[in-house]
């Protein structure tokens, strides 16, 4: 089993920044890939970007692309989302992710672990 606890959510005015963590446990951290999904009050949980398990490749939609980056350190067992230039539709939970050795992907039912996730708001 494998347990994640998301980290580093608050209140951002539009265009600035925040860094979310997700620590993880229970499993070799290497052989995870992991993702970050978002829900906003009244819509469908939502892929926004993933990291494979060998690092090889990261995945990202086109409303992350340019403004969220996604990394990990292996080492803290760790996967942060650095999101910069917010908008208010930036609004949302969200969610760490983890399938081990998966190919991430964007369905949530592709993913084995979630996180309990961490509120985002953004402020105009």
């Amino acid at each position: 089993q494998v347990r994640l606890v998301e980290s580093g959510g608050g209140l951002a005015q539009a265009g600035g920044s925040l860094k979310l963590s997700c620590a993880a446990s229970g499993r070799t951290f290497s052989t995870l890939s992991m993702g970050w999904f978002r829900q906003a009050p009244g819509k469908e949980r939502e892929f926004v970007l993933a990291i494979s398990y060998s690092r090889a490749s990261i995945y990202y939609t086109d409303s992350a692309k340019g403004r969220f980056t996604i990394s990990r350190d292996n080492a803290k067992n760790t996967v942060y989302l650095e999101m910069n230039t917010l908008k208010v539709e930036d609004t949302a939970v969200y969610y760490c992710a983890a399938v081990e050795r998966g190919i991430p992907r964007i369905e949530t039912t592709a993913w084995d672990y979630w996180g309990q996730g961490t509120q985002v708001t953004v402020s105009s």
